[in-house]
Order: structure tokens, then C-alpha cells, then sequence
């Protein structure tokens, strides 16, 4: 789309993953933890996907995290990330999120592990993924959302004001709840479904969690980021604020990150549909054993 609004540098995107790859297993505590609570919904629903796209598969967490149970005969791992997609090992490809390269209803389910939030045109993508599911096929994905990391965007926005009298963009913007619902209605899916959950880490310092970060993979690839490292003395004064202000009894710090979970469905005749407004054949009133009132009446009146 040319009107697209560039947010994240992909190509940063992809070198940063790239370097993360080889030292990964040392770093990816957080993405085998959203793996798991993946699989476990996954586990939950009382159908197989013979053919399911692991789109963002970093190192083969979430292959490693599924049961036999799920039904998965085929499971392709796709990443941005040409070492990423080396390391998942199996049948792994180099893949551009906004890019798909699959057919229309070729695949059974698209899945998703902590990777949709670096992608730019999210609407574009969430289309095309609804294009490449089989009717009544599914798209479930976790990705981080707006809790996430808001200690230390907190601390370096203050630090940064204060030490340098400007601010620059220092960690990636994330979605909300209520706007990936809309998104995913937009990209025309049936049945969609958001929710979210909080998985706290505690750190002796912070600034193990920004080595952490680039561990993962995860650093800074905000488009508009300043160019070059941050002044150290900006940096120190963030790291003593994020000590002070948000360090426990024990010392340790902790660090958000607040998975979003999409769930929806390629759209099918089968599938449930809403009824008509006004086409009840029972009152709710009736339902609860309670007195109806009627819009512009006050309780306790005739």
C-alpha cells in the first residue's frame, strides 16, 4: 500500500534477529513461556490442522511446544530472519510477514508466536493471512501489547528529558486490545476473539533486561530511532530511575511484557452467526425473573 505508514525499519528487524540467532537459547525464556500458553489453547480446540504456518517461528519454539493431539501433520516455520529460520531447523523458510507467498486456502491454520508486532502494515497482513486459511480455517498469534515494557519506556522517556532536554523513540510502540479486535474484523474473520495476560520478569538490575532485549532479538528497530548509542550518562540516569522508583524489598526489578492473543476463524457457512436484532423468542426479563422497564421510564414509577 503506498499511503502505509512505515513505523518499524524491517531491514533492522531482520539484522537484529539475525544476530540474536546463534546465542538465542541463552535468551529465550520469554518466547518458549508464550510458546507453551500457545500450545495449550491450541490443545483445547477439538479439531487437527493437517497444514499450519508457524509465521515469526524465531527458533522452533512454538514446533517444539505442540503435542501430537493438535493434529498438525505439516508444520511450515516461517521467519524474517534467514539465521532464525536456519536455526528452527525442519521445514523452515526466509519469509516477510506482509509478504505471504501461500495460496489462497492452502493452509489449515496460521500461527503466531510474539513476532506480528514488528509489521508495519499489520492490516495488509492479517488479510492476506485470512486469504491463505481454508474456509473455516484458524488464525491464533500472541503479540506483545501496549503494557508492555511501560518501566522502562517510563524511564528512559524521563531520563532522556531531563539529561538531554529532547526525546527520541526508544522502544517500539505496541497495539491494544480493543484495535487488533477491529483489525481482525476488518481483515474479514469470523468469530474473533482478543484477550490478554501479563507475564511479569523480575531482574537483579536493569540493565540485564536491555541485554535481554538484545538477546531476543528485540532491541530498538523503530524507524525514527536516533541513530548511534544513547549518551551514557542518559542511560545511567535511566537505569537509577528505574531502581528507584520501581525496585522491590529484594532489590530486583521487575519487567512487563503483556501478551495480546488473537484468535479468530476464515469465515464459513457453518459457523454461528448472530441473529437478527428483535428476532428473540424469549424476554431476558423473563430470563432473570425480573420486572422490565422501558427506555425513558424510572424505576418506581407507572
Amino acid at each position: 500500500m503506498s499511503d502505509q505508514m512505515t513505523v518499524f525499519d524491517r531491514a533492522t528487524v531482520r539484522r537484529h534477529r539475525d544476530r540474536a540467532a546463534a546465542g538465542l537459547d541463552a535468551f529465550d525464556f520469554l518466547f518458549r513461556e508464550s510458546a507453551h500458553r500457545l500450545a495449550d489453547r491450541l490443545d483445547d480446540m477439538t479439531r487437527t490442522f493437517p497444514v499450519a504456518l508457524d509465521l515469526g517461528c524465531h527458533g522452533g519454539e512454538l514446533a517444539a511446544a505442540l503435542s501430537p493431539k493438535t493434529g498438525i501433520e505439516t508444520l511450515v516455520q516461517a521467519d524474517l530472519s534467514p539465521a532464525m529460520a536456519g536455526r528452527a531447523g525442519g521445514l523452515a523458510v526466509t519469509m516477510d510477514e506482509e509478504f505471504l507467498p501461500f495460496a489462497q486456502g492452502s493452509l489449515d491454520a496460521v500461527l503466531s508466536n510474539l513476532s506480528l508486532h514488528w509489521v508495519n502494515d499489520l492490516p495488509g497482513a492479517l488479510l492476506q493471512i485470512r486469504h491463505a486459511l481454508k474456509p473455516d480455517g484458524l488464525f491464533l498469534a500472541g503479540v506483545l501489547g501496549g503494557e508492555t515494557l511501560h518501566e522502562l519506556r517510563h524511564c528512559l522517556t524521563q531520563a532522556e528529558v531531563e539529561v538531554e532536554g529532547g526525546l527520541s523513540p526508544r522502544v517500539s510502540p505496541f497495539a491494544d486490545g480493543p484495535d487488533l479486535g477491529s483489525l481482525l474484523q476488518r481483515a474479514g474473520f469470523a468469530l474473533p476473539v482478543v484477550d490478554s495476560e501479563i507475564i511479569t520478569v523480575r531482574y537483579e538490575n536493569p540493565l540485564k533486561l536491555l541485554s535481554d532485549l538484545r538477546g531476543m532479538g528485540e532491541s530498538n528497530a523503530i524507524a525514527e530511532r536516533r541513530k548511534g548509542f544513547m549518551r551514557r550518562a542518559t542511560l545511567m540516569r535511566a537505569m537509577q530511575m528505574y531502581m528507584d522508583e520501581f525496585g522491590g524489598d529484594d532489590g530486583r526489578v521487575p519487567a512487563t511484557f503483556h501478551i495480546i492473543w488473537m484468535h479468530a476463524w476464515a469465515p464459513h457457512e457453518s459457523q454461528q452467526k448472530p441473529l437478527r436484532p428483535g428476532s428473540a423468542s424469549a424476554r431476558l426479563a423473563d430470563a432473570l425473573n425480573s420486572e422490565e422497564i422501558g427506555l425513558g421510564v424510572k424505576p418506581g414509577r407507572d
